[in-house]
């Protein structure tokens, strides 16, 4: 049996309405790229028909892939699952959504012939996209840029070309809190940039709403640095020695013009403003505790319950 050169890996929950055009646009754009790749489809703990149409497309073809996780894990987790099995010299993550073009694939197999171990598709028109997210979006990459020791490219997703010796260092990464952006770009290696427009849904609806974007920039900073940790002990700092400083100033004003009785509202300001402060400070060092909590653990990253084309000695409950 000839190697597999290329592995596409996609995540999917709830996408029975994506599955056909997904297989139809994906295995299209392959032809006269290569004929040796795999279609490795993780299903994360769907309630609709996906595993059973994901079952009939790897029945009828068998460079179609599916794992069927026991419940739902996340993308993250599931992204990693597939990650573990597939076997492609070149793996391509990639959305069942067709947001990004599966054409693009052409051109980031060139350059990874050309010599580059990762290449990234960035996104540069998301116009399709609400003014809400682009600007949020925006905001995020902005911000871990400035907070994170690990640059993280702004406008590049999941979407990318590696090669097989870049997956394998990216197997070795046990933590169960993962912020995969963020562990892709930790890697390093020879990378270059293809650019494309990003279109809008073909069918189906988005799975990510606002609350979930915003737990997944959490994860992204808190994952990535300790700097709101420093942060907050500056700002401690800062506000006890403006305590101090208007303490002195009252005593030295007592001295001078003799007692004044302080005035209910100040008071009150003061207390709300400290006690603000230090509730937002528990919950920085909380989210950084919840992390570490969840990492002792050593629960798994996720669980196969099925799979279909897949050997079952490659089967995988943790990525430990």
């Amino acid at each position: 049996m000839d190697a597999v050169e290329l592995s596409i890996v996609t995540p999917m929950y709830n996408e029975e309405e994506m599955i056909d055009l997904y297989f139809e646009r994906v295995q299209s754009s392959l032809k006269g790229v290569t004929e040796h790749y795999e279609i490795v489809c993780i299903n994360d703990g769907s309630a609709d028909a996906t595993w059973v149409k994901l079952v009939e497309h790897a029945r009828r073809d068998s460079r179609i892939k599916a794992i069927n996780l026991s419940r739902n894990f996340g993308k993250e987790a599931a992204l990693t699952a597939g990650l573990d099995m597939a076997e492609g010299q070149a793996v391509v993550p990639f959305d069942a959504d067709l947001q990004d073009p599966p054409e693009l694939i052409k051109t980031m197999i060139e350059r990874w012939r050309s010599g580059f171990d990762v290449v990234l598709a960035k996104r540069t028109d998301r116009s399709h996209d609400t003014l809400i997210k682009r600007t949020t979006s925006s905001l995020f990459y902005k911000l871990i840029d400035r907070l994170s020791d690990t640059p993280i490219p702004e406008n590049v997703g999941d979407f990318r070309l590696m090669d097989r010796r870049v997956v394998e260092c990216l197997k070795r990464f046990p933590e169960n809190s993962r912020f995969m952006k963020g562990l892709f770009a930790s890697l390093g290696f020879r990378e270059c940039i293809v650019e494309y427009a990003r279109p809008e849904r073909e069918a189906g609806e988005s799975k990510w709403n606002y609350f979930k974007l915003y737990g997944l920039a959490i994860e992204g900073i808190v994952s990535f640095t300790s700097l709101p940790l420093k942060l907050w002990s500056y700002i401690g700092a800062f506000t006890a020695l403006g305590a101090f400083a208007y303490g002195m100033f009252l005593i030295i004003r007592t001295l001078i013009s003799g007692i004044d009785v302080p005035g209910y509202a100040s008071l009150m300001v003061a207390i709300l403003f400290m006690s603000g402060l230090i509730l937002m400070s528990l919950g920085m060092i909380g989210e950084y505790l919840a992390r570490v909590f969840i990492e002792v653990k050593g629960r798994p990253i996720y669980i196969v319950m099925d799979t279909i084309g897949l050997d079952k000695k490659t089967d995988k409950t943790s990525n430990a």
